[in-house]
């Protein structure tokens, strides 16, 4: 029988080129975001918070990155989702802590393969997810 089995996660790098490609496109847009990697595991793995941006942001990037690597699923991507569940479901969900259910967060997939989330906080959810796009491509991705 086998008890463990592998799981591929982000490495520091790329959590830092992540972090990094996100703040440069919050730059050219002129927002100020707060931007968190979050591992396999749903693990705290980078966070970068530009001077300036909203201290509320923290928090939610930090649940953005845990919700798309919790569910695998973009988290702007939830209000379409949830369609399709009951009412209880619905509320449920969006209740739990720590669930986002707005743009700005992405799961990071390499080769179909689920290493990490992304979240970006601070402005719109349009630049949010244009801020995460940035970070993805800086991956190849």
């Amino acid at each position: 029988m086998k008890i463990t089995v592998p799981q591929a996660n982000i490495t520091h790098e790329a959590t830092a080129a992540a972090l990094t490609a996100a703040a440069k496109k919050a730059d050219e847009l002129g927002i100020k975001v707060n931007i968190a990697v979050a591992d396999a595991g749903g693990n705290l793995a980078g966070f970068l918070r530009m001077p300036g941006a909203f201290l509320h942001s923290i928090d939610i990037a930090i649940d953005k990155a845990y919700t798309a690597v919790g569910f695998g699923l973009p988290t702007g991507d939830w209000p379409q989702a949830l369609q399709a569940h009951s009412p209880a479901v619905q509320s449920g969900l969006k209740a739990r802590p720590r669930m986002v259910a707005f743009g700005g967060g992405f799961p990071v997939r390499v080769d179909g393969q689920l290493v990490a989330g992304l979240g970006v906080s601070g402005g719109s959810e349009e630049e949010d997810e244009a801020c995460a796009r940035a970070a993805l491509a800086a991956l190849g991705l």
